[in-house]
């Protein structure tokens, strides 16, 4: 497949993102506020617009056949419904989280489980954390992500470089019947797999968020057409725990299609741009056409729920690196909670990925070599 690239990347951004507004999360036990909040997006917004070279545009609908395509029928249509039916049947909880989960050894040796009826019990069917509430604005704002990332995907097929997502909720940890992980739909994976249908593309997933994309991992795990490459935290000690480990390589025909790279807590700059560069090589080995970026910055040193120890620099390098390889870029923010620090880090990624000097810092340090 050939593309001719332009120049800069542009950004889909839709203000419907501010719909999914919860003003909590119950974290180790504990009722918090929420880190996943729409200033995250807006705080990379007003960044990116006071350029004045980001070209933004609106979401183009696609409809509910690219979702369907990569999530199961049950998990999309309890996330369309749950909330108009929780109010319906009187619950006056001003959000969704379950109190019960339907853990594996619930039932073993037992028959198939029923999805129950009531809606607190098919969150627990569906969801495997509390920390991932569903509210009144919820389905229209995770909708609009995945348009948000389906357009930036036939912006690039149409010819541009790159084009970047800029939407929330993000996505990495939902699977293909399951959410959480403040991710209730794959925007992600719902772009790449629908890229593969168009003449039959081999898609990489160039995952750089601090914590693992277990969905993303788990709807591509036996796939051969889409390598999903992660860079993330040690999931021994972090999020999500039970997925993320370097021995998940893949299964049946996507054997050695999974390429995971935990690190521990503290990497620098330099020891997480020594993981860059395994991955791109890794990503040209499997000879994709086009580049998925799960654009995750809660890598930040002062992230409040990550423990790597980058600095602002490093975006610049590691954008330009991944562009470096000369693939087609479609770009889809996941995490990132530092708010002061998050416009800053993603305009700079971008800056590197257009081959645009830094704004903010002097280059990082060149990656170590082992």
């Amino acid at each position: 497949m050939s593309l001719e690239l332009t120049a800069f990347v542009r950004v889909v951004y839709s203000a419907k993102h501010q719909l999914h507004d919860p003003d909590f999360e119950v974290t180790a036990g504990r009722r918090v506020g929420a880190f996943e909040v729409g200033q995250r997006v807006e705080a990379i917004r007003s960044v990116l617009e006071a350029d004045g070279t980001f070209s933004f545009e609106a979401p183009v609908e696609h409809g509910l056949e690219p979702i369907l395509a990569v999530h199961g029928e049950g998990l999309v249509r309890f996330l369309e419904s749950a909330w108009p039916v929780w109010r319906t049947r009187g619950m006056a909880t001003e959000a969704i989280v379950p109190d019960t989960f339907l853990h594996p050894s619930l039932r073993t040796g037992m028959e198939a489980v029923v999805v129950p009826d009531s809606p607190c019990g098919q969150s627990g069917f569906y969801c495997f954390d509390t920390a991932t509430p569903i509210v009144a604005g919820t389905w229209e704002a995770t909708r609009t992500a995945c348009d948000a990332a389906l357009t930036a995907a036939e912006l690039v097929l149409a010819g541009e470089r790159a084009a970047y997502a800029l939407a929330r909720p993000p996505g990495h940890h939902a699977a293909r019947d399951m959410y959480g992980g403040y991710c209730y739909l794959n925007q992600a994976a719902i772009a790449a797999n629908w890229i593969t249908g168009r003449g039959g593309t081999r898609v990489a997933v160039l995952d750089l968020d601090f914590h693992h994309g277990n969905g993303t991992q788990q709807i591509f795990y036996d796939r051969g057409d889409v390598l999903y490459a992660s860079i993330h935290a040690d999931p021994t000690n972090t999020f999500p725990y039970f997925a993320g480990y370097a021995s998940e390589t893949g299964s049946g025909d996507g054997r050695d299609a999974t390429f995971n790279q935990p690190l521990p807590a503290g990497t620098d700059d330099a020891a997480y741009l020594a993981a860059v560069d395994r991955a791109i090589e890794r990503v040209a080995e499997f000879r994709a056409g086009i580049v998925v970026v799960s654009l995750g910055l809660d890598t930040y040193g002062q992230d409040p729920i990550g423990n790597f120890a980058l600095t602002t620099p490093v975006y610049h390098e590691a954008g330009r690196r991944v562009a470096e390889a000369g693939l087609p870029l479609v770009i889809i923010q996941e995490g990132g909670y530092h708010l002061p620090s998050l416009g800053r880090n993603a305009y700079e990624w971008l800056l590197g990925a257009e081959g645009r000097p830094a704004a903010f810092a002097a280059a990082a340090p060149a990656a170590v070599t082992s």
